[in-house]
């Protein structure tokens, strides 16, 4: 094969394969071999989808609601995205502002492409979700990395953001509750950080993909606050909310301008979702949300555990979670003296050795962390920590 046909695009050169999915790659490939990995890298329920959402999926391939449907989304499902983002948030957005994508993660990729130039910045708080850095540096930009308060739970503020802020900043990307980190930030912060993006003309993308999934007070979209919308953009998921990651469906809500931009992006590469995702999807949207709060319920106890038995190993911190469900302790103590020099080594050191799948905190942006998630089950949790506490124990001091 010629050398010129070898070559890559420029633009693939500036990203790279997402850190959770090699990991998660990894312990799949183990397991194959009959090895008995505990992965706690998944950033996806464990928990089968909800039995009346899975039976709405059924009725759509039994009533042949198999063929393509626009590149939006059907209407119905639009509109109940509109009055379910109504009903827990406060927000008021119309179908036209509703976009159906494959994922809550092409939803942040379309709007990245849609408005975000080369040159342009992109200010992103550490530690943030593994590929907006790598969206925004596909789509040509620079991004500008603002790094959270770990003594304050990872807090993001108003002045944290307003440090970054220069001449050539375009987006803002704010995740609440966060992954990694499950920090949550304060609506009054929030609400701080919209007036500098209002006043600036800055997009301010939310992405509220753990929206419902919150530990302490009611669910809060910054899409609520007056006046709002100009400049906001909102991507959403029910993968973790509805425990729908396999079947793809998220959404962007923001002005019909930027929805019909979305759409251009859009037609050209998935066009529409799944037809029988989205017959689903309106099913989990309207109808009972008693297995949500069930979920949450669990989420907090595993929660309350993890952290629990994390605290317990000496010179590991942690900060508790408020929302999300994952862990993100700190392991600097556990870091040179070792022989380990980065959590990437101490990630694969404890898969290699204690057969335990976490994501090193390189993903997420930081150098002395580990992401645990909890979305397992309370045996598969219990094994896994104790896994991590013997290994802890026998690395060199």
């Amino acid at each position: 094969m010629e050398q010129s046909t070898l070559a890559l695009a420029e633009r693939v050169s500036r990203i790279s394969i997402s850190g959770t999915m090699r990991v998660a790659a990894e312990a799949e490939r183990l397991r194959r071999q009959g090895i008995d990995v505990i992965d706690l890298s998944a950033g996806e329920p464990d928990f089968p989808t909800p039995e009346h959402i899975k039976q709405a999926g059924l009725r759509a391939i039994q009533d042949d609601f198999t063929r393509y449907t626009p590149v939006t989304g059907i209407h119905e499902l639009r509109t109940a995205i509109c009055e379910r983002h109504a009903a827990d948030f406060g927000a008021s957005y119309t179908p036209a502002e509703c976009v159906v994508t494959a994922g809550g993660k092409q939803a942040v990729f379309n709007f990245v492409q849609a408005l975000v130039n080369p040159g342009d910045e992109v200010v992103i708080p550490v530690p943030y979700w593994v590929s907006y850095r790598d969206i925004a540096c596909f789509a040509g930009a620079s991004c500008v990395f603002a790094p959270a308060d770990e003594e304050n739970g990872f807090a993001v503020t108003a002045a944290l953001i307003e440090r970054c802020l220069g001449p050539r900043t375009r987006m803002i990307v704010i995740n609440s509750p966060s992954n990694p980190s499950g920090a949550v930030l304060d609506r009054d912060e929030f609400a701080r950080i919209l007036e500098l993006a209002s006043a600036r003309g800055i997009w301010l993308l939310a992405d509220e993909c753990y929206g419902r999934l919150l530990y302490e007070g009611a669910p809060f979209s910054v899409s609520s606050l007056p006046g709002a919308k100009d400049n906001v953009l909102i991507a959403g998921s029910l993968s973790k909310t509805y425990a729908m990651t396999g079947w793809r469906l998220g959404y962007g809500l923001a002005p019909a301008p930027v929805i019909e931009a979305v759409l251009r992006v859009q037609s050209h590469s998935t066009s529409n979702a799944s037809s029988i995702a989205q017959r689903a999807a309106i099913e989990a949207l309207r109808g009972p949300q008693d297995a949500v709060a069930a979920m949450l319920a669990a989420y907090r106890r595993r929660r309350d555990f993890v952290i629990r038995r994390l605290r317990a190993i000496p010179g590991l911190r942690v900060s508790e979670p408020k929302g999300a469900f994952y862990a993100y302790p700190n392991i600097a103590a556990f870091l040179g003296a070792s022989g380990l020099s980065s959590p990437l080594a101490f990630a694969e050191l404890l898969l290699e050795k204690a057969r335990v799948a976490v994501v090193p905190g390189e993903a997420f942006g930081t150098a002395h962390h580990v992401r645990i998630s909890f979305a397992a089950s309370p045996q598969v949790l219990e094994r896994g920590l104790d896994r991590i506490h013997s290994f802890i124990q026998e690395l060199p001091q």
